[in-house]
């Protein structure tokens, strides 16, 4: 007797999600592969708005690590000037790296593997650039404050788990 019962709970269960999947709109005008947002072209491409937000919200969180970390510091007035240094060097670049799927399309292959390694060599100077920012910065930090600097950077997934304020 349980087994039918569990049987037939299963059987309900099934024909709820078959009908709750049968139940959902259809794509609209537009969709298909390769539509973007509102159909537009491009697949997965945020819009400009979208980008805005996350690239604010970005700027926020890195405020508010930054700030955190300079009250657990507790820099001298000596050190200040190294830091706003450090905080300008580390800052992202204001213009995003990545050509537009449409610029990228209009290239042949050997043009695109140049401009990929244009890219690279663009983005191997800007991490030499904040290289430089913190061990210029580093080397004006006391033995006490290069060991809260170790605990509280450079460690994303320190115990397993993504980086969190402490």
């Amino acid at each position: 007797m349980k087994a039918s019962i569990k049987s037939a709970l299963l059987v309900a269960a099934l024909a709820t999600s078959a009908l709750t999947a049968l139940a959902q709109p259809g794509p609209g005008p537009g969709a298909g592969p390769g539509a973007g947002p509102a159909g537009g072209p491009g697949l997965n491409q945020p819009d400009a708005d979208r980008r805005a937000r996350m690239q604010e919200r970005a700027q926020r969180h890195m405020t508010q690590r930054a700030a955190a970390l300079k009250a657990r510091l507790k820099l001298s007035a000596e050190q200040e000037g190294a830091w706003n240094t450090y905080i300008a060097a580390m800052k992202p670049p204001a213009q995003p790296l990545l050509p537009s799927r449409a610029e990228i399309a209009k290239l042949s292959t050997p043009e695109r593997l140049d401009r990929m390694r244009e890219l690279r060599k663009q983005r191997e100077a800007e991490f030499d650039q904040r290289d430089a920012a913190t061990r210029t910065f580093y080397g004006t930090l006391s033995a006490e404050q290069k060991k809260i600097f170790d605990d509280n950077t450079g460690r994303p997934f320190r115990d397993g788990r993504p980086w969190s304020p402490r």
